[in-house]
């Protein structure tokens, strides 16, 4: 069946439900900061250098949506706080991230170069995100895409 975007309502889109959640800017770099390894609120303020509460709001939003858990812990003499982990759902967004990332090198990056670069643990090399089918077709553009409605497409009445 050929997509006809205009048969089908976006109600329940994917990109938008993702959109819901991790759509708003600080969101996006409060992800960043905690796969750069940052745990604890501080770590988080200082890496994304929003308002306090605007980044207790994106923290709440992750965790409430599942994508960060928060772990309980004690600093001699202090309050017990929270440290924010991901979970196997955040950590799915790792490729989304990247590819953002890729894509503001190639086009947004200063003359000298992107500012983090990402590389593979065990051997090295930089990690690029690649577009590839399940038949291992490789390097693929949006060109070489088509769309088509899936199982919970809801036509409109």
């Amino acid at each position: 069946m050929d997509f006809q975007r205009s048969s089908f309502n976006a109600e329940n889109c994917s990109v938008k439900r993702t959109l819901d959640i991790v759509g708003e800017k600080w969101t996006l770099l409060v992800l960043r900061e905690v796969f750069y390894g940052a745990r604890r609120f501080e770590q988080f303020h200082a890496g994304v250098g929003c308002a306090r509460n605007v980044l207790t709001d994106r923290l709440t939003t992750l965790v409430d949506h599942e994508l960060l858990r928060r772990e309980p812990y004690r600093e001699p003499g202090q309050r017990q706080r929270f440290e924010y982990r991901l979970t196997e759902k955040g950590l799915d967004l790792l490729p989304a991230l990247l590819a953002l990332m890729q894509w503001g090198d190639r086009w947004e990056a200063d003359a000298a170069g992107p500012p983090v670069t990402i590389t593979h643990r065990d051997c090295g090399e930089p990690v690029e995100v690649v577009l590839r089918c399940r038949a291992g077709h490789t390097a693929l553009t949006a060109r070489d895409t088509a769309a088509a409605a899936g199982p919970g497409a809801l036509r409109v009445a």
